[in-house]
């Protein structure tokens, strides 16, 4: 299992520390050390879908402009490869296969997403 994010996201700490306390071994990818690839993103935005993925909390998307909105996900992916902090954390990956962005559900519905 893979999570990407950076160490200092409330989300991405709520995330390992919870799969610590489960005993799932995970390799933590920090966006701003090592960028995901464009490729890597595409692959994300096909399984996740854009809208999912979008960091609207953040600086980076409130500074983009208003036809954001009228975004493909071709455009989303370019914008998630020049700046990965539009990107809503983490993003977590097993086996390759992005299965889950953000970190929000009950004990049991993370359980069943993860475990």
């Amino acid at each position: 299992m893979k999570i990407y994010g950076i160490p200092s996201c409330g989300t991405v700490k709520k995330a390992k520390a919870w799969l610590e306390k489960e005993g799932v071994v995970f390799e933590a990818i920090d966006f701003r050390k090592t960028p995901p690839t464009k490729a890597t993103i595409k692959s994300w935005v096909s399984t996740l879908g854009s809208k999912a993925m979008r960091n609207t909390s953040g600086g980076s998307y409130r500074a983009l402009p208003e036809e954001k909105k009228t975004w493909d996900d071709d455009r989303w992916t370019d914008e998630f490869a020049n700046d990965p902090m539009l990107i809503k954390r983490p993003i977590i990956e097993v086996d390759g296969q992005a299965i889950k962005v953000g970190f929000r559900g009950s004990d049991d519905q993370l359980k069943a997403e993860l475990l």
